[in-house]
């Protein structure tokens, strides 16, 4: 018999936090993220998305002993056909029957709150972490990154989870071959007067947040489901990322003094994280400085890539990469980058990766339950 305790004291909290170790002890690609960044989310205090959501945590026992966990909740913000909520943090012991019994755990709640469908695994957030489930690549993952068991696909799809979109992570070598199509565009542009590039500067982060915002926003703004941001959060963001931003990786393009292209790379922090055991006190945040000192960090990750619209298909994305990729093999130690996920239902940016001379290296899943067994469907919209 399966008990169920919902995540209410520190005692609970710390066994929400601790399973994954156990269940992970001997695999050696496993990374503990941090046990703050965990908590931050089912603070109502930190995290925005409770003012008009609602989220709960649970254990699952069974003989005294954890044989999984999930988070299950509401986004008012998650707007999909129909009310759909979602469950994400889902860990399980190799057992269908008990993989069952958490998913109708989450189902029965999520249908006494009106809600439709589910998706998972999810993030009680925004889709930059903690989304998807990982269905090939089983290598160390990046900061933030869910990683699973191979067998955790079959628990899914057991259960009658289909797949709502598959989410692609793109990876290049730092030292193979510059493509040639990148090394032509380079050369003509640089004959160009009026282009140059810059790689990003902590000490003037107020302007490159304006040129960020400015492209962003001229890139994005109409692109599916982007929208519009704002030059004080983007300054905001920056200044949260000061710590760990590396002025060699990530660049801007302009023309004459305005911002056409930009290419935002940070370090993999689970390179050093992987070292903290899920902590982060003083002895770990003094720890962490020496990592970033003596310990090479030699993966890079591309959180942002975008062109505005009027310099696009001229070659301004190969003249960055060139740029920004002859700076960077002389002044760090990276050897490989890797795009953070793109969703299969974008094939605009997709096929962008693509041109960067990338190769498909790690898939995550999002899938999504329908409760009317009847109703048909039907996989995320192509934007």
């Amino acid at each position: 018999m399966i008990i169920v305790e919902e995540v209410q004291n520190q005692h609970q909290k710390k066994e929400f936090l601790v399973f994954p170790t156990q269940l992970y002890q001997h695999d050696k690609n496993y990374i503990r993220p941090l046990d703050n960044h965990i908590e931050e989310i089912f603070n109502p205090e930190k995290n925005k998305f409770f003012k008009g959501g609602e989220c709960k945590r649970f254990l699952f026992k069974k003989d005294h002993k954890t044989v999984g966990k999930v988070a299950v909740f509401i986004n008012k913000c998650y707007e999909q056909d129909q009310p759909t909520g979602g469950f994400g943090f889902f860990d399980c012991i190799n057992d269908q029957p008990t993989a069952n019994f958490i998913f109708d755990h989450c189902k029965n709640w999520l249908q006494q709150r009106g809600m439709e469908a589910m998706d998972g695994p999810i993030n009680f957030g925004e889709r930059d972490k903690f989304w998807g489930l990982l269905i090939e690549g089983f290598e160390e993952p990046l900061f933030g990154m869910n990683y699973n068991f191979p067998y955790y696909k079959e628990l899914f799809e057991n259960y009658g989870l289909k797949v709502y979109f598959e989410q692609l992570c793109f990876t290049r070598p730092i030292f193979t071959e510059v493509s040639r199509v990148f090394t032509i565009a380079y050369e003509r542009n640089k004959r160009n007067p009026a282009i140059s590039a810059q790689p990003m500067k902590k000490n003037n982060l107020e302007k490159f947040a304006k040129d960020f915002t400015e492209v962003y926003n001229k890139a994005w703004a109409s692109h599916g489901e982007g929208k519009q941001l704002e030059e004080a959060k983007v300054l905001k963001m920056f200044n949260t990322m000061k710590p760990i931003i590396n002025e060699h990786i990530s660049w801007f393009v302009y023309e004459n003094e305005t911002p056409i292209a930009m290419w935002i790379n940070i370090p993999d922090l689970n390179q050093w994280f992987k070292y903290l055991n899920g902590k982060f006190g003083i002895f770990q945040k003094l720890k962490l400085l020496f990592l970033k000192q003596f310990k090479k960090n030699e993966k890079m990750v591309g959180l942002v890539f975008g062109v505005v619209p009027e310099w696009q298909r001229k070659g301004i994305d190969g003249y960055m990469i060139w740029e920004g990729t002859q700076h960077l093999r002389k002044h760090t130690d990276f050897k490989v980058t890797e795009l953070q996920w793109i969703g299969d239902f974008n094939p605009k940016m997709v096929k962008i990766a693509e041109t960067l001379d990338t190769t498909v290296t790690r898939k995550l899943a999002t899938y999504r339950y329908l409760f009317d067994r009847n109703k048909t469907f039907e996989r995320h919209p192509y934007l």
